[in-house]
């Protein structure tokens, strides 16, 4: 090999923290140049990963010394890689999307607005799909809201993290017969995440890539509310077999619905349905009595307009809000409920959109 097949051969060990693809891979190192006994190189990183700048620097310089004949290595910093627009790959990050290892379905649960009990949907969901006999995991990728902890029971226990630096693993906890990973998990309850875009991207890909999820039929991603780095990030980095949008029937819900259905449609990903939650209160006391506190018909009417199913109306019950807040879903708790038989006929319409005939 010439001077520069040896290097670039030598810097493909130097790989992103996140993806484990080589910096070379990922554009971020290139325009090698060697006139013994000096080497030069360009490094052009992404927002997101400026917090591995140092060691990158470090191991592709040390990489460099290590050949014989160079004794000097100079850094240009460039740019940082075109990002491109909604639905290609940005942030320095390659177009074509990584599967997870073991993992055969992602079911991303979305909404548009906060405060619809879209975490609570998702949990369930998750939950219910675990009770048909599937391996379920939980991503609760809503970094600055992370609920899911509390509301699977386990706010008080730290995930063990296995090895350091690109190695690093995190063992998602096993609970109600899923496996979760929040960053509820990893933080204090009191303290705020206080994250531009560039880091919140970097953490959902360790958590999609360097958790032991092991094999898993299905990963439901709970994703925060909203049309922003979060959903871009995992629409861009893992193939996924479609997203279910929570709504409630106000109307202000449902303008925000569209946005972000319209958002994945545009990115290319299925949108399997919509969920109306919140659809009425049953009252403890009268529980044949129905009454329709945000209206009526909203999640319907989203559903015809983009021509998509309904996949299940759940109502206001007492023991959604207490199993929510005492760590036992209602799907488990309460499996006799109304409400637990939508979530577990949401669980069927869910598994129903993704199956392909053979």
């Amino acid at each position: 090999m010439n001077p520069v097949e040896q290097a670039t051969h030598a810097l493909q060990q130097v790989k992103d923290a996140g993806s484990g693809k080589s910096a070379l891979e990922l554009g971020w190192i290139e325009q090698i140049r060697i006139s013994p006994p000096r080497a030069v190189f360009r490094l052009s990183l992404p927002g997101f990963a400026q917090g591995q700048r140092d060691r990158i620097v470090t191991e592709a310089r040390d990489t460099l010394l290590s050949i014989d004949g160079i004794d000097d290595v100079q850094i240009e910093i460039g740019q940082p890689p075109s990002q491109g627009g909604i639905g290609q790959a940005g942030h320095g990050q390659p177009a074509e999307r990584q599967s997870i290892p073991g993992v055969r379905q992602v079911i991303a649960v979305s909404s548009g607005k906060g405060g619809v009990g879209k975490s609570t949907v998702a949990v369930n969901l998750a939950c219910a799909l675990a009770q048909t006999g599937l391996r379920v995991g939980l991503l609760d990728a809503d970094i600055y809201g992370p609920n899911a902890p509390t509301m699977l029971g386990v706010a008080d226990q730290t995930p063990e993290v296995q090895g350091s630096g690109d190695q690093q693993r995190i063992v998602p906890i096993e609970t109600c017969g899923i496996a979760m990973v929040s960053m509820g998990l990893l933080i204090d309850d009191h303290q705020p995440v206080i994250w531009r875009g560039p880091m919140l991207n970097g953490i959902i890909r360790q958590f999609l890539y360097q958790a032991e999820w092991g094999e898993r039929d299905v990963l439901v991603v709970d994703l925060p509310p909203g049309t922003g780095d979060a959903q871009l990030s995992l629409a861009q980095a893992v193939p996924m077999a479609g997203v279910v949008i929570v709504t409630t029937p106000q109307q202000v819900s449902l303008q925000d619905a569209r946005r972000g259905l319209a958002m994945f449609r545009q990115m290319g990903i299925p949108v399997l349905g919509v969920v109306e939650n919140m659809s009425a209160f049953i009252p403890p006391d009268r529980p044949d009595c129905r009454y329709a506190l945000f209206g009526s018909g909203g999640g319907a009417q989203l559903a015809s307009d983009y021509d998509v199913p309904l996949l299940a109306q759940i109502p206001m019950e007492m023991p959604v809000q207490e199993g929510g807040d005492t760590g036992r879903p209602i799907v488990i708790n309460r499996s006799e409920s109304a409400s637990a038989a939508e979530f577990k006929g949401l669980a069927d319409a869910v598994l129903k959109a993704v199956t392909q005939p053979a």
